[in-house]
């Protein structure tokens, strides 16, 4: 923190030099000894004064100078602390990798390890509401299951889906999954965190994560306990080997510590608590922060604390008694008013120190949005207050008083929360108009677009559905070809959308999804 210390405004410290000159002109014109000594002899001038040189420790400048120089300072904008913009997520884009080699299914972590990761991944996204998750499936190939999605709930069931007996290929493969999730992340504007929830990371894979260059923190979440327990198989039984003994899986305790030591992986165990889960979040957003610091943050201006010595020092210049009496008759005026003139006398007395948007500000920074939005003046900040309170069609209306890149950019935000794709695609445009180089626009556009195209789908749907026609039925027509030409695009980023419209279970579709990619892949 000492480090971060600056002033935003470093030219108002010259300011500062006024006070020594300040006090040094006042007292000496006040110095009745230094304006005679030239014209009375020093023997005389002794017997002719009648303060004699004594002086008084505090006067009125010293008051006046340490006002000037607390003011200079708070002017200067000292900071030490960094605060985000009204339209930055509060927290990174989070990608679950979840290992699901059959010891997954050990029972020595209640109910299973698996079950026990999908409890903590539930966990994660209860705590992390409004963010964006993606989730991975890995053993010996990898697969991604969900882009990153801000819809918890289409999390949660295809999570419930996810079992060993989807995998297509056996053994371990943890270097690959972190290959296919890095992939996945590559387009990312901002980075994120990738959680791996496994029972042990094999040697080979050490190299990978020892290497890693990527700009997404790695964390391991190890599953299970040192003694072990017994696997349980689809059919319900337990894994045997060639005796028919058990087999006892074990966490790979001395393979996450080394892994800790070979990597800038963050290592932990899971807990019978949420002490782990409570681990996570801190630590996405602490290493967002530190990697978002420079360029997605600006420093607070801490300056404006500085007004409250300024207000104690401008109490000295009232006179002797006035205060006492101002207070007195301050306080019996307000103990006759009723409730709401009180409120009123202290809206004014706000009115006094602080504009309407530094009153916007704070009751903002307090997280009371509704009041910020009747206060702001400035229609950029009210309409992000109405924004974050939830009132999409007022925020439209208040970033529409401007015509700015970031008036369209944030309508286009707040058009497709109300579901408005297609006038959020023109607002976006308006946007990468002004702005042509904005990513984050050219992002957005793009999720509009998708967003209008699944809305057009399912529209499209419903009305062959209502014609009879069944949607999961190939539909040919070799006479006419007459048939509608589209090109279906299958990559990660309308994974989610072909999902909600598929009519599979999500375990056969994972399972067919993963065979057909597994076969792609090999040599």
């Amino acid at each position: 923190m000492i480090a971060d210390f600056h002033f935003l405004r470093p030219l108002w410290l010259l300011a500062l030099a006024a006070v020594p000159l300040l006090i040094y002109l006042v007292t000496r014109r006040g110095d009745v000894r230094s304006q005679w000594q030239d014209m009375i002899a020093p023997h005389l001038l002794d017997h002719l004064l009648i303060d004699k040189g004594g002086k008084r420790r505090f006067q009125p400048v010293h008051v006046t100078a340490a006002l000037i120089a607390v003011a200079a300072i708070a002017a200067a904008g000292p900071t030490w602390q960094r605060e985000r913009p009204p339209f930055v997520e509060d927290t990174a884009p989070l990608a679950i990798a979840i290992d699901l080699n059959p010891t997954m299914n050990a029972t020595d972590v209640s109910p299973t390890r698996l079950e026990r990761a999908k409890l903590k991944v539930q966990d994660i996204l209860d705590r992390r509401k409004g963010s964006r998750t993606a989730l991975f499936a890995y053993a010996g190939s990898a697969h991604m299951v969900l882009p990153l999605s801000d819809d918890a709930a289409l999390v949660k069931s295809y999570l419930a889906a996810l079992s060993p007996q989807i995998m297509p290929v056996e053994g371990k493969d943890t270097a690959k999954a972190l290959q296919e999730v890095e992939k996945a992340l590559a387009n990312e504007t901002v980075p994120g965190t990738i959680l791996f929830m496994t029972d042990g990371v094999e040697r080979s894979a050490f190299p990978a994560f020892g290497g890693y260059q990527g700009r997404n923190s790695l964390m391991v979440l190890g599953i299970g306990t040192a003694e072990g327990g017994p696997v349980k198989t689809a059919d319900g039984g337990f894994l045997t080997d060639a005796t028919g003994a058990h087999v006892r899986a074990k966490l790979d305790v001395d393979g996450l510590k080394a892994l800790q030591s070979a990597s800038k992986a963050e290592v932990a165990s899971v807990t019978s608590d949420d002490a782990d889960v409570s681990w996570i979040i801190r630590r996405i957003q602490t290493n967002f922060a530190a990697k978002t610091a420079e360029g997605l943050t600006r420093w607070h201006d801490l300056g404006w604390w500085l007004t409250i010595p300024i207000a104690v020092f401008g109490l000295f210049w009232f006179r002797r008694g006035w205060t006492i009496r101002w207070a007195v008759y301050l306080l019996a005026a307000t103990s006759l008013m009723g409730s709401e003139r009180v409120e009123a006398a202290d809206n004014r007395f706000i009115d006094l120190w602080l504009t309407p948007d530094q009153q916007g500000r704070r009751a903002f920074e307090q997280g009371d949005f509704q009041g910020a939005s009747e206060t702001f003046a400035d229609p950029a900040w009210r309409g992000a207050a109405l924004y974050r309170a939830g009132r999409f069609q007022d925020a439209i209306d208040a970033f529409a008083e401007s015509d700015t890149a970031e008036s369209y950019y944030n309508q286009g935000n707040a058009l497709l929360h109300l579901d408005k794709a297609e006038e959020a695609i023109a607002a976006y445009e308006q946007a990468l108009k002004r702005r042509p180089d904005w990513t984050d626009a050219q992002k957005n556009l793009e999720i509009a677009k998708k967003r209008k195209a699944d809305k057009d789908k399912q529209e499209q749907d419903a009305q062959q559905e209502q014609a009879g026609i069944d949607p999961d039925q190939a539909q040919f027509d070799d006479k006419g070809k007459k048939g509608t030409e589209a090109t279906v695009q299958g990559g990660p980023q309308t994974a989610d959308m072909w999902m909600r419209n598929i009519q599979v279970s999500p375990a056969d579709l994972l399972a067919r999804k993963f065979a057909i990619e597994a076969k792609e892949a090999a040599p």
